[in-house]
């Protein structure tokens, strides 16, 4: 597909249409994973398509072909149109006027020209034999980059005429070693941005640090204690408090989950959350800098903006597509996206993230007499009523307001509501990560970002 943006026009509003869109989307993808020192995986893909929606009387139409230009865009018009017909055999739905905002405008993103697979490999092997030659007694390295680059063009009924470019890059790392008793134990770090391998600083000299710092806990882990099990004061450290806020509180807050009957449904205008915790889907830029996932117009050409989602513990919004909005009597924060293209647009979060506080996590720490420090996630999942449970795989017992032993990989649970309702303490710094995806009948790309917070929330352990 060219950078160069294509005639599009969205399918002709007859026969009582009451809304459409065209979309030319195309999703370049890499990864490579080496293993000790082995190439293991080197796999690139790319993937161009045209999809069509159109929506009449309450129900959407939508379809969509490989390949672009004009005959494709019309034949998905035809299709999406045939589909909303075929839909209309389910009998009569409450129809809603759509919001009719437009955007018109290009964003692409412009780094540094992409390293070629030669140059990803050498780094890749000086960087395992840096590992080797530094930490002699890890059992495993494992080193993952990868990168994907999303380039949509958009046209609406409404008017809107859009180029959107979205693209992150990633590096992990994984160190093994062995405990006393001969099981494996495994940390993981990483590093991850906007653009591609070539934008982001994974050189040696910028990973040393946090490398050392991953083969400190990985020994401290390997003589981990079990967690006390039962109700517990917790600092979550950023990358945990990030996740909390995406998982957690963020699916909850997504206008379709809402509608769908999510206990958050009922609660707008109340107490979610203690009043030192805000909570923001960021549409495109925070402090004045571009996030890591920026958004300046969703998959239905809506204008995006920032959703204030809980405001000093007050849950004030959701975020919206053009129907959310409409059914919802709110005001459309442009959140309809689709991975790929031969997906349809769903509400999905951007940028989500807590903001910071104004505490230390050294005064937080401190500030507990028996607790833990919970540092790293090796998974998660929410449901609609706040309900969570994480995978910890890195935390550290407080004892006297002192990091005690690390403990062996456990979970910590809840209900996101009661645990931000009983945050005490949040911290100055912030955090951001673009490294995962979200899962909600498609992945998306995603950023998620936070401070740490001291709160309570349910331990697994003895």
């Amino acid at each position: 597909m060219s950078s160069n943006p294509p005639a599009l026009s969205a399918p002709a509003l007859s026969a009582g249409l009451q809304y459409s869109e065209l979309r030319q989307h195309e999703l370049r993808k890499s990864r490579v994973m080496m293993i000790d020192g082995n190439l293991t995986l080197n796999g690139r893909s790319s993937e161009g398509g045209t999809s069509a929606r159109v929506y009449r009387d309450g129900y959407w139409g939508f379809a969509s072909v490989p390949g672009t230009g004009a005959d494709a865009a019309q034949r998905v018009g035809r299709q999406a149109h045939d589909n909303v017909q075929a839909m209309a055999r389910f009998g009569q739905r409450s129809s809603v006027a759509l919001p009719v905002g437009a955007y018109r405008g290009e964003h692409v993103y412009r780094g540094r020209q992409a390293l070629g697979q030669a140059e990803i490999q050498d780094r890749l092997a000086a960087l395992n034999a840096w590992c080797k030659h530094r930490y002699p007694g890890l059992k495993s390295i494992r080193f993952v980059v990868a990168d994907e680059h999303h380039s949509k063009w958009l046209a609406t009924s409404t008017g809107g005429q859009s180029l959107a470019s979205i693209q992150r890059a990633l590096c992990q790392v994984v160190f093994v070693a062995q405990s006393a008793d001969g099981a494996p134990v495994e940390l993981v770090e990483q590093v991850s941005g906007k653009g591609s391998l070539a934008d982001i600083d994974w050189s040696i000299d910028t990973l040393a640090p946090q490398l050392d710092e991953l083969h400190r806990h990985l020994r401290a882990k390997c003589e981990a204690v079990p967690a006390r099990g039962g109700l517990q004061t917790v600092v979550l450290a950023p990358p945990l408090a990030g996740m909390l806020a995406h998982e957690a509180m963020g699916h909850p807050c997504e206008a379709d989950i809402v509608l769908g009957g999510a206990v958050t449904g009922g609660l707008l205008g109340q107490r979610v959350a203690s009043d030192l915790v805000s909570m923001v889907d960021f549409a495109h830029r925070y402090q004045g800098d571009e996030v890591m996932i920026p958004v300046y117009a969703d998959d239905e050409g809506t204008p995006a903006r920032d959703a204030w989602l809980i405001k000093n513990g007050i849950l004030t919004e959701f975020m919206n597509s053009r129907e959310t909005a409409a059914r919802l009597g709110a005001a459309p924060t442009g959140s309809a996206r689709a991975y790929g293209p031969s997906d349809e647009p769903l509400v999905r979060m951007r940028n989500t993230a807590i903001l910071p506080g104004q505490s230390t996590l050294d005064e937080m720490i401190a500030g507990v007499d028996s607790g833990y420090l919970l540092m790293k996630t090796a998974n998660g999942q929410a449901d609609s009523t706040t309900e969570f449970m994480f995978g910890i795989s890195l935390a550290y017992e407080i004892n006297n307001g002192k990091l005690g032993p690390a403990i062996r990989d456990t979970t910590v649970s809840g209900s996101a509501i009661k645990v931000l309702q009983s945050v005490d303490a949040v911290s100055n710094d912030m955090y951001w990560s673009c490294s995962g995806y979200c899962g909600k009948k498609q992945p998306m790309v995603v950023s998620m970002g936070g401070p740490a917070l001291r709160a309570r929330a349910h331990m697994g352990g003895e």
